[in-house]
């Protein structure tokens, strides 16, 4: 478990030095953006040396870095909000779209991956193969805007932008949330079933489900009771990888649909040079990326007695 932390630790340190290195060699200069066109070079040379920006880049990151320890991750340039104010007030969208996104890819993955893998070859096993690969190949800004033109602009079933707080309904702020979710677990959910479609086929030709067939048993419990539990593994370990994919989806969809998340606050950080929102936004997916691929290694000594046998023993 320690080293298993330590590579943790190790990881998050790696992405955030080299984030701060290429945001640092990233085209502009906030300082010319603060002192504004008129500005002269002694005014700009003032702002970069109020904002530590004239200090060599290992001594501005060693700086950035013993504050980040300390839960402070610095001061926008533009707004002077704390980074982790602006962080913390926008987090509440960006989990609940791609928690949202994940039920809805996995209320799809399951189900169809269990019934393809019963019935391979099928022409339902065909036909939910094509229509995952066409989904998949679209990119997700792509499925963003059909989606708004058939539900939002054609039908007027749901709002085609904009975001509403739970506190304020949930059924409208479901409704606010749907098609960005949507737009992402369209794509999300093919390589989740095919993954559990291909572990269920090799878990049903195990001796295990052959003796459980023999005994009597009803073909549901055979594949929720006894196949399903043993071919989560992959699906599980392909869920804790696909939040880079989520977070990824995230950032496109929160523009396209107006959504005030943390994705559309990089984006905006990146666009006017902000670079100490950017630093802090990355640091901390980095880390919610890495928390929950340690949680994944949890699940799996949930599901699997040897690995919590192993861990004892080591």
């Amino acid at each position: 478990m320690g080293k298993r932390i330590l590579r943790l630790v190790a990881v998050v340190l790696t992405v955030s030095a080299i984030t701060f290195l290429m945001v640092d060699r990233l085209p502009g200069d906030v300082a010319y953006q603060i002192a504004g066109p008129d500005a002269s070079l002694q005014d700009v040379q003032a702002i970069r040396q109020s904002l530590g920006l004239d200090k060599n880049i290992a001594l501005r990151y060693l700086t950035w870095l013993g504050r980040a320890f300390t839960g402070d991750l610095g001061v926008s340039y533009l707004t002077h909000e704390k980074v982790w104010d602006a962080i913390s007030a926008r987090l509440p969208v960006t989990i609940e779209l791609m928690v949202l996104a994940q039920m809805i890819s996995l209320c799809l993955a399951v189900p169809i991956g269990i019934y393809t893998a019963y019935r391979p070859g099928s022409i339902t096993d065909k036909i939910c193969g094509c229509m995952a690969f066409a989904t998949m190949s679209v990119p997700v800004f792509v499925m963003a805007l059909v989606l708004v033109l058939v539900f939002a602009l054609t039908l007027g079933w749901l709002p085609a932008t904009g975001y509403i707080p739970i506190s304020q309904g949930l059924i409208d702020n479901l409704r606010s949330m749907i098609l960005p979710a949507m737009s992402i677990a369209l794509i999300e959910w093919v390589p989740l079933m095919r993954t559990l479609r291909s572990d269920m086929i090799t878990t049903l030709k195990e001796d295990y489900i052959l003796v459980a067939r023999s005994k009597g048993l009803p073909p549901a419990r055979i594949l929720l009771c006894h196949a399903l539990r043993s071919s989560l593994f992959t699906l599980i370990t392909l869920l804790g990888l696909h939040i880079g994919h989520l977070i990824g989806g995230s950032l496109i969809v929160e523009i396209v649909f107006a959504l005030p998340g943390i994705g559309r606050l990089m984006v905006g950080a990146i666009f006017g040079r902000d670079f100490m929102i950017v630093q802090g936004c990355i640091l901390f997916i980095a880390i919610a990326y890495v928390a929950v691929n340690g949680i994944v290694d949890v699940c799996y000594a949930v599901l699997d007695p040897r690995i919590r046998r192993k861990n004892a023993i080591g």
